[in-house]
């Protein structure tokens, strides 16, 4: 009963993701009005609304137009459901389980966001480095998470570094490179998860955003100077740091 639960509520959390993704690059509220069709702007009733079940139901089609779907609205629900057993799996009915699902949908939208309109939404990035410094007061967390000094050192520290990476940088090519959306990215998780986080996440971040478009170097598709959606490539970095995180003190245990 409890995974059933946990799936509803994944899915949920995942639409109301999808409606973030969509209304913020637009400046909209995410809260005003009921869901509409992106094509024929006819609102969306709630039965055809339901996470995942709807679009296949309605096989990817807008029931009034006729007009495909973004499978990306799938995608995202499906993450969002993943993200939330995942966990639950791992830290069970807890408060880091409540800040780790927040995390993870402040992440999804982020990532989806970014990866379309090269832009990280302020409003999503400065309440979760508010939360992220806060909850470093409590000494009861999971040890995931640092206390309120290495917290307020690493949020400095990530904001720091992409900042002075993108100053230089401006100096020496006079024009801009990376986003400051990307340096409140990297605040964040240096926020949450302290110092020890941002060197690994940078090398990481940096080396798969730079093998990804190397396909695209040696066709010529590309150039280094093209702009590439940087916060995607964050956050697997810092997914892959949990892990890798966990695995390392499993192992020393």
């Amino acid at each position: 009963m409890d995974i059933l639960f946990i799936i509803i509520l994944g899915g949920l959390w995942g639409s109301f993701a999808n409606v973030c993704i969509v209304r913020l690059p637009k400046d909209k509220g995410v809260i005003a009005g009921r869901s509409s069709c992106p094509k024929c702007k006819k609102e969306i009733s709630w039965y055809d609304n339901i996470p995942i079940i709807s679009f296949f139901l309605l096989q990817g089609k807008c029931r009034k137009c006729k007009k495909e779907i973004s499978f990306q609205y799938v995608v995202v629900e499906l993450l969002s459901i993943i993200s939330f057993l995942s966990i639950y799996y791992l830290y069970g009915l807890s408060l880091t389980t409540l800040l780790l699902i927040i995390l993870s949908l402040a992440f999804i939208t982020i990532f989806f966001i970014d990866l379309k309109h090269f832009i990280i939404p302020d409003i999503i990035t400065y309440p979760m480095m508010v939360l992220g410094f806060l909850k470093s007061f409590d000494p009861n967390l999971n040890e995931i998470f640092p206390n309120y000094i290495f917290s307020l050192i690493g949020g400095i520290f990530g904001y720091g570094i992409i900042w002075s990476i993108i100053y230089f940088y401006k100096q020496v090519k006079k024009k801009d490179g990376m986003g400051l959306g990307d340096a409140k990215l990297l605040a964040v998780i240096g926020f949450w998860f302290g110092l020890d986080a941002i060197p690994f996440i940078i090398f990481l971040s940096s080396t798969t955003a730079l093998l990804s478009v190397v396909p695209d170097l040696i066709k010529k598709t590309k150039k280094l100077s093209t702009q590439i959606p940087f916060g995607p490539f964050i956050i697997i970095g810092n997914l892959i740091f949990l892990v890798f995180e966990s695995k390392l003190k499993f192992f020393v245990i």
